[in-house]
């Protein structure tokens, strides 16, 4: 007997063979990218829903608010930040756990209107956002900063008033202890020049709006002025921070010529501001992000605007 013999296929169960190979592997491939897609999709409505919540923050005259955010999976919030064309882009970029895994996206979903200070990324399933006005001299904008639940914060020493709000918030991952009480996994923060996670540097006697200070983490310094940039500094990373200093300072450069035009109207009716809002205009817009630049103008404007007969806000 021809041994070959056995060795012989028929082309036609090697043909099927092989058809049904590639087609399995299209099958495959195709159900891959429908689930990185839809990763990809999710994700991004994920960013787009975390905005819209967001949004609620920003229409209160509260000094501070909180409210908890709760998400149906792990995610990770990516917190970026673009200072070009105008106002700048606040970015948000999602990443979830599916299948343990960490889904992998590029999509970026942006905000014009919006400021938010974290750690990046800020990783949970439930997180805590609360917001504070930030003055300078007129609102500028509603500060929004973001943590993780699962991220304890411990206030150590803090100023009367900044207890009294901490507390008020009652965010559940915010405490107000001594350094010896504080849980060993919670960040630090400390007000009198302690060795912690966080130290704060200012003076609580004669701060106010535009009194400066300092946010120190490790060889990090980050500069602030009035207690809104405070907290961007106490839980923002440093790169954050600066590009939303500077979207800011971007903002005031616009939203000073809009009063500007409002000073215009009052004038005509006999109500006389003589506030130098251009000059706060041009100060702003060429300060690259340094708040010391512009601020002797806003001292100023503020003082001259809270002892008008016609305020302009």
């Amino acid at each position: 007997m021809n041994k070959k013999a056995y060795l012989q296929i028929p082309f036609a169960w090697l043909f099927s063979i092989i058809v049904g190979i590639f087609i399995l592997s299209l099958a495959i491939y195709g159900v891959v990218k429908v689930i990185h897609t839809g990763e990809e999709t999710i994700d991004a409505k994920t960013g787009k829903e975390i905005g819209i919540l967001l949004n609620p923050l920003e229409m209160s005259f509260q000094s501070a608010q909180s409210s908890p955010l709760v998400l149906p999976v792990e995610t990770r919030i990516y917190n970026k930040c673009n200072n070009n064309y105008g106002f700048g882009r606040q970015i948000i970029q999602i990443s979830q756990k599916s299948f343990n895994k960490w889904t992998e996206t590029d999509v970026d979903v942006g905000f014009s209107n919006k400021y938010i200070f974290s750690e990046n990324p800020c990783e949970g399933k439930k997180f805590y956002v609360f917001s504070k006005p930030f003055e300078f001299p007129f609102k500028v904008a509603d500060l929004i900063y973001l943590t993780s639940s699962s991220q304890n914060y411990c206030f150590v020493d803090g100023p009367e008033n900044i207890e009294r709000e901490i507390s008020t918030l009652n965010q559940e991952n915010f405490l107000t202890n001594s350094t010896e009480n504080c849980p060993d996994s919670s960040i630090k923060i400390c007000f009198d020049d302690s060795n912690c996670d966080v130290n704060v540097d200012y003076n609580p006697e004669t701060f106010d709006s535009y009194s400066h200070g300092f946010v120190k983490k490790g060889s990090e310094e980050i500069k602030f002025k009035g207690d809104a940039l405070m907290y961007a500094g106490i839980f923002a990373d440093k790169e954050i921070y600066e590009c939303q200093v500077e979207r800011l300072m971007q903002r005031i450069e616009k939203l000073s010529l809009i009063y500007y035009d409002k000073s215009k109207l009052v004038s005509q009716k006999g109500c006389h501001s003589n506030l130098n809002l251009l000059g706060l205009n041009n100060a702003a817009g060429n300060s690259g992000g340094n708040l010391d630049s512009v601020i002797d103008i806003v001292e100023d404007i503020k003082e001259k605007n809270d002892l008008a007969d016609c305020r302009l806000w």
